[in-house]
């Protein structure tokens, strides 16, 4: 449960079990025997009816329980099998979802049934805490949503945590189910071949869109725990910074994360043995693939082949899949076949195993993942016994804050404050028009609420900061692009589900607005997006800090969220009876070092389950209490509206606990109720930290802070806590 400083110790990290759900089969035993026997799982479409005859799809055939959406029931699945011969839990959950509970939520709407209770697994980030609720869970749990590079960007942010001692256990993976958005909205991209489909083939028209998921429970230590699987050497990420939604046409992006996954493997290109490559069929995307693996492969190139003909494209779930593809091939010693690829495209320049190789030595597999945004992820998977590098330690510090902006109902970071100073009030939506007037009008023409709002954000930050450019991106958001995602819908069953809008869907996507901010500032290093509702803003703030380094560029933390007419009040159960409000912050910031400034640090994060248990260890990992006292002059109080009583139980445990009581300042009863208030209330406490005083808000009493910080605590599901502080 502890996100604080890892203590700095050398550790490798070992793949101990592994959970597998997909159209090739439920489970690690049955999944195998399909790849050795080179089956395909895509086949037509069942599993909703379109208005023309059904595309080739990778659909899971087997029985789930109908009582949550899919996306839940497959990533429970999977987490069951990889946790079934652990006799303890594991310290974290990470996982990558783009989907959700959206094929629930597209027949609701489709319906017009607009009852909330029956939205209450939509959030992206409900997939990890419903696998947390089953299997009885309180720890760190973390969403990200990063398109089709999700599962292996959470297997990346587990090797990471467990390097920094932040855990010593991960259940990492992806889960991802086939909905109407993915089916008609790469389908509207004219990226479905009609055949199925066959990456790397001289005839190659598109993908086939899929579903599955897959866990794998990973174990720090200096050696091979008993009936460990594979061990993950290394991983690397970048992105494109190029399109939203199409390759770099050179794969430098491609390239880049492919070398720096190796460079943190320590190992050279001609160690890896199999390349389990992306390739999604699509003309461009295999294409890009190839030109990235020969410029680093160059003649040397290992055995490699796409598995996306048999398993299909099952999006955040299909990096996840495919690291249990590679830990298959090196226990088995065998190469999967390049289902559907009968002539390989000699424009390409690769030769992809179009049948199984068997008796095949393989110490370590590389394995890439590429999504919408230019989101690239690439896993170095080896041999649990192979020794092939030293281990590897990493240390987390807090990060200086070279520059903070924030949106809210009362306009920017100054308009803010004049507006609490007044009228103690912020809430209210954001005037999204005046808004973008910083921003080209030529550049936005197509933009709609939400990425506005996040361009408008980077563009403050970046200016009060003297125009220094981040090189990467972390981004939280708790609902994503609601009216992308409401308008593609909306336009799509009023057409009798003919016309769907490709802009909106690209547009729909959680991480579509990173990615508009990558591009906007050429920010090629890691693309992050968190998702976890209300702690959207401090899951991104725990990702970056647990993959920034001393050495990096200052990077850009954006925490933003939308309020909809129609879908806010209805996911979201802290809107019901507040004023409509939105708004967002962004703070550049330098990666962990030792200059002194503003800092900022998350140092503890936990799904709590509704607990006032957890705040003894919340306490005891900042220190004790009086070093709570000795550190800080207010804290700042984050408690949804839908999560009240418990919160306000949480936040009095934490006060008895405390040898003086404390000033708190309950933000949201001035931001207003939306999910990432947290990073308004964050640039506001940064802002009372450089002056030294909390100014009166309204009619409360000024709090001088005497040279202390301010503590920000997230109370009710989840228990967080960010320091804010000056040295």
């Amino acid at each position: 449960m502890q996100a604080g400083v890892g203590q700095l110790t050398k550790t490798r990290v070992f793949v101990s079990g592994i959970g597998i759900i997909s159209p090739l089969g439920n489970g690690l035993t049955e999944t195998k025997n399909a790849i050795k026997s080179g089956l395909s799982g895509i086949k037509p479409l069942s599993l909703f009816p379109v208005p023309n005859a059904p595309l080739p799809a990778g659909e899971v055939s087997f029985a789930l329980p109908g009582d949550v959406p899919r996306t839940h029931a497959l990533a429970l699945v999977a987490a069951n099998e990889a946790l079934r011969n652990l006799h303890m839990l594991p310290d974290a959950i990470v996982l990558g979802s783009t989907t959700g509970g959206m094929p629930l939520t597209e027949t609701l709407i489709k319906e017009k049934n607009f009852n909330p209770e029956l939205y209450k697994y939509h959030g992206t980030g409900s997939v990890a805490e419903y696998v947390a609720e089953k299997i009885n869970f309180k720890g760190i749990v973390l969403t990200v949503s990063t398109a089709c590079s999700s599962g292996a960007l959470a297997i990346k942010l587990a090797l990471e945590m467990l390097r920094t001692g932040a855990a010593k256990s991960v259940l990492a993976g992806g889960a991802d189910a086939l909905c109407r958005l993915t089916y008609h909205g790469f389908n509207s991209l004219q990226l479905i071949d009609p055949k199925g489909a066959h990456p790397f083939d001289i005839e190659r028209k598109g993908m086939s869109v899929a579903e599955g998921a897959a866990m794998l429970l990973l174990s720090a230590g200096n050696d091979p725990p008993q009936g460990a699987l594979a061990e993950i050497i290394g991983a690397g990420l970048s992105c494109d910074a190029y399109h939203p939604a199409s390759p770099h046409p050179e794969g430098k992006g491609a390239a880049e994360a492919m070398r720096a996954a190796l460079a943190d493997a320590g190992i050279l290109s001609e160690d890896i043995d199999y390349i389990n490559l992306h390739g999604t069929g699509t003309i461009d995307n295999d294409l890009s693939e190839a030109k990235a693996v020969r410029a680093v492969f160059g003649q040397k190139m290992p055995h490699h082949s796409s598995t996306k003909g048999a398993f299909g494209h099952s999006l955040a779930a299909s990096g996840a899949i495919e690291s249990a593809v590679s830990v298959i091939s090196i226990i088995e010693g065998i190469v999967p076949a390049n289902i559907g690829c009968s002539v390989p495209d000699p424009a390409l320049g690769l030769e992809p195993e179009k049948m199984v190789k068997r008796n095949t030595k393989v110490k370590a597999v590389l394995s890439n993942s590429f999504g919408f945004g230019g989101n690239n992820a690439v896993l170095v998977i080896g041999r649990a016994n192979g020794q092939i590098r030293k281990a590897v330690s990493r240390e987390r510090k807090p990060f200086v804050v070279i520059a903070k902006a924030c949106l809210t109902g009362a306009g920017d970071l100054r308009g803010t404050f004049e507006a609490l100073k007044q009228t103690g009030n912020c809430a209210g939506k954001v005037d999204i028009e005046r808004a973008a007037e910083i921003l080209p009008k030529n550049r936005i023409r197509r933009l709609k609420r939400l990425p506005k709002m996040v361009l408008n954000l980077a563009e403050q930050a970046v200016k009060a900061g003297g125009d220094q450019k981040p090189s990467a991106i972390y981004f939280g958001t708790g609902w994503g692009a609601l009216s992308e995602t409401y308008d593609f819908l909306d336009k799509l069953f009023e057409s009798g589900e003919q016309f769907p809008s490709p802009t909106d869907f690209i547009g729909s996507v959680h991480n579509a607005p990173a990615g508009q901010a990558a591009i906007w500032y050429g920010a090629e290093g890691a693309n992050v997006t968190a998702t976890g509702g209300d702690y959207s803003f401090e899951q991104a703030l725990v990702c970056a800090s647990l993959l920034s380094r001393e050495k990096d560029a200052p990077m850009m933390l954006i925490s933003a969220d939308e309020h909809h007419d129609i879908l806010s009040g209805v996911l979201d159960r802290s809107v019901k009876s507040a004023e409509p409000s939105d708004g967002g912050a962004a703070f550049l910031l330098k990666c962990p070092g030792a200059d002194a400034g503003l800092k900022i640090f998350p140092s503890f994060f936990g799904f709590m389950q509704n607990s006032t248990e957890i705040i003894e260890l919340l306490v005891n990992t900042l220190g004790g209490s009086e070093r709570i006292c000795r550190s800080f002059g207010a804290i700042f109080a984050g408690i949804p509206a839908c999560e009240r009583s418990i919160g306000n139980d949480q936040l009095a445990e934490l006060q008895s606990l405390l040898p003086e009581k404390m000033p708190v300042i309950d933000y949201r009863a001035f931001t207003g109720e939306f999910a990432s208030a947290s990073a308004v209330a964050c640039a506001i406490a940064l802002e009372c930290v450089e002056s030294g005083r909390v100014p009166a808000f309204g009619r409360a009493p000024e709090i001088g802070l005497d040279g202390k910080g301010i503590l920000m605590l997230g109370l009710g599901r989840f228990a967080t806590a960010v320091e804010i502080i000056s040295s």
